[in-house]
């Protein structure tokens, strides 16, 4: 049985919700049917954001912070089990379900906020896939930027196969990190001991405190909140109190594998800067080429390979993920369905932009410290997800007896205190170190904006405990199902066909016919594309136009010998405008138009005229193929 909170077309992912059938498979396979989504949240916990913070704490510490990764994995392995829970029991992605509690005014900056930290997680992926070629290929970091640009056409290709075909796409890239760090864990050869002495819990203080906030920061992504709740809904499954437990118990074994195997990525990258720098005297090693370069003097060149390898896979596949994650944020928060295509390449261009300008500004050193910015930026969304995901886990109601149990509830809201407030320490000590620097902007605009994100973020937490009555809204970018009562038929006595001489005419015009009989009068429509008329208008009179103004006179005739009245109208330039502008002067009441039966590639290369049309006109619109 459907979720009723879950409206006609309110899918999140509608492209791939349900895709992946489980019911068939019995055994080891069943379970194996439920792994896949948290492999693609994973990648966002071992991104290049992440490498900066773990190279810095181990350079400068040694092992000493391995159990602040530990903590940081625990916490995000309780909210990623809270967000596949979220999805699903009540078929809604965090977006989603925020659209639905809060008012509508408070979901648009919750898009902003979630959409700029996509942005700036999109950021940390750029440089580092340009980092990874700069170090592998000896790419300028300017042209390894701009290649990055070139990965929408990858996201297009993996979303065409199918939601299998991309998780297997995400777990070769992981499998290639976690291979890659393996192998230098054997090169490098760490203290077992003191590794496991750094699990010990210890003070920190002064620079510790702040690396450490660093990593917990760049390991609770919020997009991934976003992700999880919205991939988990890919299964397809008994939705009855059974099919609901095993769903939950499955996914939350696929999250507890994942998120370990990220723990093993980025506690290898933390051990392997503790022993390869810090044990060499090396404490300043920040950035990700200083450690390359470093690694390539010490052990020769396999690790530094390796390390680049591992590097340009981690921001591919963060970068995927970051794309999906848009899709939800947009679809859940504002009701906005755009092409996968368009969404992909506003976010990258919004991502390469500040890091295109940084290098030619600032020059390539400037990249750490931009990749440092980045997960500030992050920090500031984090709460706004935690928070109304904890609310919606809790609520007995909307969970139908699938709520979070009190002591869970208690575990999630000290982690997202712990998250908060350590990440609102960094904000501000970001803003101080600004200010320091006697900038106007940060008293004018930046402090400002921090009170004002500051104050929605308690809105956020305070409202759904004051409300007394649950917003019921349609998540849908759609509306829900109308009440269809006694059905008149409907008479067109003004048709418009739009006719291109291919051997489809025969059967749109056919289908017209259909539609208005010998009572109505047909409006046989064409447009000349070519050069002449796309500059001289209806002045043109090359041979195309002559040849199907001819052509067009033809089909008149033959429709009156057949008793039907036509009138024939030739478009020039543009075929979209210039069919809509026909169909208003002619005061059309119904459109048939034939599909040209291209899709992908040709609908971005010949464009999608059909789809156009329907958009910009307010009458109905037959498509006939």
């Amino acid at each position: 049985m459907k979720n009723p909170e879950v409206k006609k077309n309110a899918e999140s992912l509608s492209e791939v919700h349900q895709s992946v059938d489980t019911s068939k498979r019995k055994g080891w396979r069943r379970i194996l049917a439920f792994i896949g989504p948290a492999y693609l949240v994973s990648v966002g916990y071992m991104d290049p954001g992440n490498w900066a913070t773990d190279i810095a704490g181990g350079s400068k510490f040694g092992y000493q912070l391995i159990w602040i990764l530990l903590m940081s994995n625990l916490i995000a392995l309780l909210l990623q089990s809270l967000s596949a829970r979220l999805g699903i029991v009540r078929g809604l992605d965090l977006a989603q379900a925020s659209r639905n509690a809060y008012p509508k005014w408070v979901n648009i900056p919750l898009f902003g906020l979630a959409q700029t930290a996509i942005i700036a997680c999109d950021l940390a992926e750029i440089i580092g896939m340009a980092i990874g070629l700069n170090l592998l290929f000896g790419l300028p970091l300017i042209w390894g930027i701009s290649i990055t640009i070139f990965d929408t056409v990858l996201l297009l290709f993996l979303l065409n196969k199918g939601m299998r075909k991309m998780e297997a796409f995400i777990v070769s890239m992981v499998f290639i990190v976690g291979l890659s760090f393996l192998v230098e864990m054997f090169i490098v050869e760490p203290s077992l001991k003191e590794v496991i002495r750094g699990f010990e819990p210890s003070m920190l203080s002064g620079e510790a405190l702040y690396i450490a906030i660093g990593i917990i920061g760049a390991t609770v992504m919020p997009h991934n909140l976003y992700l999880h709740s919205s991939l988990v809904q890919t299964r397809k499954f008994e939705r009855d109190e059974t099919g609901i437990k095993e769903a939950i118990k499955f996914n939350f074994i696929d999250t507890a594998v994942a998120l370990n195997l990220a723990f093993f990525v980025n506690a290898a990258i933390l051990i392997l800067a503790a022993t390869a720098f810090y044990k060499n005297g090396l404490h300043e090693v920040a950035e990700i080429q200083d450690a390359h370069m470093l690694l390539q003097n010490i052990f020769g060149n396999v690790a530094p390979a390796l390390f680049a390898i591992a590097l340009i896979a981690a921001g591919q596949s963060s970068t995927v993920t970051g794309t999906l994650a848009g899709q939800i944020v947009m679809e859940g928060h504002l009701k906005l369905r755009i092409q996968p295509w368009l969404r992909r390449m506003i976010t990258r261009l919004l991502a390469i932009i500040p890091a295109f300008f940084t290098i030619l500004w600032f020059g390539d050193d400037a990249l750490g410290g931009l990749l440092i910015l980045s997960q500030v930026v992050l920090s500031l969304q984090l709460g706004f997800a935690v928070i109304p995901l904890i609310h919606f886990t809790s609520d007995k109601t909307a969970m139908k007896g699938f709520a979070i149990k009190p002591w869970v509830q208690v575990l999630a809201w000290i982690s997202s205190l712990v998250i908060v407030s350590l990440n609102v320490k960094l904000v501000i000590e970001e803003i101080a170190t600004w200010g320091a620097d006697g900038g106007w902007y940060v008293y004018v605009i930046i402090v400002p904006l921090a009170i004002l994100i500051g104050a929605l973020l308690l809105f956020v937490f305070i409202y759904p405990m004051l409300k007394s009555q649950r917003l019921v809204g349609i998540v849908a970018p759609h509306g829900g199902a109308l009440n269809i009562s006694e059905v008149e038929k409907i008479n067109y006595t003004r048709i418009g066909i739009t006719v291109d001489f291919s051997e489809n005419d025969r059967n749109t015009i056919r289908h017209a016919l259909i539609q208005g009989g010998k009572t109505a009068h047909y409006h046989l429509i064409h447009v000349v594309e070519t050069a002449a008329a796309r500059y001289h208008g209806d002045s043109a009179m090359d041979h195309e136009t002559q040849s199907d103004t001819e052509n067009l006179q033809k089909y008149q005739s033959n429709l009156e010998e057949l008793g039907y009245q036509s009138t024939p109208h030739i478009g020039y330039g543009g075929t979209v405008k210039a069919i809509v502008k026909i169909s208003n002067t002619a005061q059309l009441e119904l459109l048939v138009m034939g599909a040209h039966g291209h899709k992908g590639l040709k609908d971005l290369i010949l464009g999608t005229t059909v789809n156009s049309v329907r958009h910009k006109v307010a009458i109905p619109v037959l498509i006939v193929r």
